[in-house]
């Protein structure tokens, strides 16, 4: 079976809640061929982790990329969403500023332009603040 995958699917594997549709997605993630894991599910998982069930970013981490490492998940570009993860967890920024700067790097391009001074805190680009 092939599908682009919802993010309530990896909570309910991921946390068990309710249990039932936890048994029932890991179920489906165990027997499925191919799922496309777009990277706005992923940005949603974080979100959802650490709002509703406070986890911290380490564990938010080890988590999203335990779901990568489905042989059935599929990813647009691994690199860039395994650099994104790195930054969230090493330089405790959110999710999608992480996300962004990862781009940045890896578009060639080296900057983000942000009123968010976060960024401020990565040798890897630089923050250009609208004027």
């Amino acid at each position: 079976m092939r599908a682009v995958l919802d993010t309530n699917v990896l909570v309910r594997h991921l946390t068990a809640d309710p249990p039932e549709q936890g048994r029932r997605a890991t179920a489906f993630l165990t027997r499925a061929e191919e799922l496309l894991l777009p990277d706005l599910v992923v940005a949603e998982l974080v979100y959802v982790l650490e709002s509703r069930y406070e986890l911290e970013h380490p564990r938010v981490a080890e988590l999203v990329r335990a779901v990568i490492a489905f042989p059935a998940i599929v990813v647009l570009d691994q690199t860039l969403l395994l650099r994104a993860l790195e930054l969230y967890e090493r330089e405790r920024l959110d999710f999608t500023t992480s996300y962004l700067a990862a781009s940045a790097e890896r578009s060639g391009v080296g900057a983000v332009a942000s009123f968010y001074r976060s960024l401020e805190s990565l040798a890897s680009v630089r923050r250009i603040e609208p004027a």
